[in-house]
């Protein structure tokens, strides 16, 4: 039922960047810390070679994520099979996040869609790749991509979206630095 390696191979990445949703996990190093678990959706993610992935990180209401890889660089991306086949696949590794500031944002962004929300680009370097059947995962039909983060970001412009994340993505819930000042 169940297998795990250290890379990810060509029939894995196809599946990978079809499914329409995957989660990542992170946490911080203090016992008493927030353990944060997200959803990523959109055309986000990109598997760079066998043993890196990315996706480009789109301003939300915090940065728990960004501020957990400052911190430590511990990370999990579960995806699972909502359709066709039963299965779940979790890539475990060590993650950075790439400000649009950092000279590797500039080499890795062409790779992906324009997004007004787009504050950076998280690449994962892969230690295990494990698989397990996912029975128990429903099956769901995918309808749309919601279009609500792209217009209300295209609406707030490069100035609001600086404003906000000034306000809302300095710190994580725990108080860890998360972006940085724009």
């Amino acid at each position: 039922m169940g297998s795990a390696t250290d890379s990810i191979d060509d029939a894995l990445a196809a599946w990978l960047v079809q499914q329409r949703l995957f989660f990542v996990a992170t946490a911080p190093l203090a016992a008493d810390g927030h353990v944060n678990v997200s959803p990523k959706g959109l055309d986000s993610l990109r598997i760079l070679d066998a043993r890196t992935v990315a996706w480009l990180d789109l301003t939300g209401s915090g940065a728990e994520t960004i501020a957990h890889l400052r911190e430590n660089g511990r990370i999990t991306l579960m995806f699972c099979a909502f359709d066709g086949p039963p299965r779940i696949v979790r890539i475990y590794g060590r993650g950075e996040s790439m400000a649009p500031s950092d000279p590797e944002f500039a080499v890795l962004r062409p790779r992906f869609p324009e997004y007004p929300a787009a504050r950076g680009i998280v690449r994962v370097r892969v230690d295990r790749v494990s698989q397990s059947c996912g029975y128990c995962v429903p099956e769901f039909t995918f309808v749309r991509d919601r279009d609500h983060l792209n217009a209300w970001w295209a609406e707030k412009g490069e100035v609001g979206a600086a404003a906000f994340r000034r306000k809302h993505n300095r710190h994580s819930i725990d108080g860890l630095p998360a972006l940085d000042a724009d």
